[in-house]
């Protein structure tokens, strides 16, 4: 992340897909939290992002992109209900960051079936680099 706008962005997006099921369990706030907190937003900001409508930007770097889903990916465990609102959500965003499908789909399902939804992040590197062979 380059840019505070960069950064508000990326917990806009994060915020709009937490309450995406209709509400915002507390184990998704403190997550939430915890991503301003290393972000270095101020807490005061943060509580204001929830009155905030999400702007469309698209994440340039495949990268960035690739942090972004899993982002969201781990958000969508964190409560230990996995609704099929959040499912659907995760893949469409997916779709309009441009990573591949197939691949989205693989990491759900290894993040869903796993007792631990965390994935090492040479693994999921790996995973999405195995669709440019």
């Amino acid at each position: 992340m380059n840019t505070y706008e960069e950064k508000i962005n990326l917990l806009l997006e994060m915020i709009a897909f937490s309450t995406v099921d209709g509400q915002l369990h507390k184990r998704e706030y403190e997550f939430l939290g915890i991503v301003a907190n290393e972000l270095n937003i101020e807490k005061s900001v943060f509580i204001a992002l929830f009155h905030q409508e999400m702007p469309q930007k698209v994440i340039k770097s495949e990268f960035e992109r690739i942090q972004q889903f899993y982002r969201l990916s781990l958000l969508m465990h964190i409560d230990g209900i996995l609704h099929r609102k959040e499912e659907n959500a995760i893949q469409q965003i997916s779709i309009n960051m441009g990573l591949n499908p197939m691949v989205i789909k693989r990491i759900l399902t290894m993040m869903k079936t796993n007792s631990n939804p965390m994935i090492e992040p040479e693994v999921l590197l790996s995973i999405f680099q195995e669709q440019h062979n």
